[in-house]
């Protein structure tokens, strides 16, 4: 069954890494003493003019064909980001939940996999309040899931979805991911703790602005001494169109030439520094390293 842009967002109201890890863990690196794993929420489905409609038609048909995507449905992958070190365990982001998706909100089943409770997360880190990365934050009861966390997100991000005039300014088809990232953020409203691009916010964890998916979108390195990662979130938000004409809008980014700009700027420094990715709806468990040709990218997952 298809599935319109306008239903899609009117919802909104491992064995490859070993035995315990089973299917919810799809790829895990070390970072000196810490390990970055991502834990599987499960997959999206969405219409593809979703991401696709604002892009050049003529010049997207052949990319779609060489890289075997339809530009009819996407089903991409959630990945949450799980970094343990010897002191913190934090979560970036919480999936989608029971209430966005049947085909998403399996994070605690994959937590439970990989030997983790939710009690165990001492800090919940968030790129953006979208409902496939915010809506998993509260339980049956509306109380936060991950109640012995600290909850951080970046100003920018908490003032745009906090602001009562963005209902009104979203745009119809987005309103329910308003009135949804409200309530979430509602519910921690006492404890969060804010932070800017820029500013290390935990031991070894920086926040990196990294905005037009969203108006206060943050991305993350991970480093230890010479050893990183960039947790991108949504900042490249598919592993085909993104990468080959990052400079293209994406329908999905709610300004979508800041989010080009961004892309492009991200890619150059993820390409210049050596660093690995690991982003929310990249396949293979979305961590990965980017490889250059020109003014083109691609992806290339670690778990392949």
């Amino acid at each position: 069954m298809s599935l319109s842009r306008r239903a899609f967002l009117s919802g909104c109201a491992a064995l490859p890494l070993s035995a315990q890890l089973s299917q919810f863990a799809m790829a895990e690196i070390s970072i000196g003493p810490g390990t970055l794993t991502t834990i599987r929420d499960g997959h999206l489905t969405i219409p593809g003019g979703f991401v696709f409609d604002p892009m050049p038609q003529d010049q997207l048909i052949p990319l779609l064909q060489e890289a075997g995507i339809s530009g009819q449905t996407l089903q991409p992958d959630c990945n949450v980001s799980l970094y343990r070190d010897e002191t913190n365990t934090v979560l970036f982001d919480v999936g989608a939940g029971p209430d966005f998706q049947s085909s998403a909100g399996k994070l605690v089943e994959g937590l439970e996999q990989a030997g983790v409770a939710p009690e165990d997360i001492t800090h919940v880190v968030f790129t953006h309040a979208h409902p496939d990365h915010i809506w998993g934050l509260l339980d049956e009861f509306d109380d936060p899931l991950f109640s012995d966390a600290t909850y951080m997100i970046g100003r920018a991000e908490w003032d745009y979805w906090w602001n009562p005039e963005t209902v009104d300014t979203i745009g119809e088809a987005r309103v329910a991911m308003a009135v949804g990232a409200r309530r979430r953020l509602e519910a921690i409203e006492d404890t969060v703790v804010f932070f800017s691009g820029g500013e290390e916010i935990l031991p070894g964890i920086r926040a990196v602005s990294t905005p037009g998916h969203t108006p206060g979108h943050m991305s993350f390195e991970v480093r230890s001494g010479s050893e990183a990662a960039l947790v991108i979130g949504d900042a490249i938000g598919n592993h085909h169109v993104a990468f080959m004409r990052p400079e293209w809008p994406s329908g999905s980014d709610q300004d979508a030439e800041v989010a080009a700009s961004t892309r492009i700027a991200l890619l150059d420094r993820i390409v210049a520094d050596d660093l690995k990715i690991a982003g929310f709806h990249l396949p293979g468990g979305g961590i990965g390293r980017v490889e250059r040709t020109g003014n083109t990218f691609r992806f290339l997952p670690e778990a392949s």
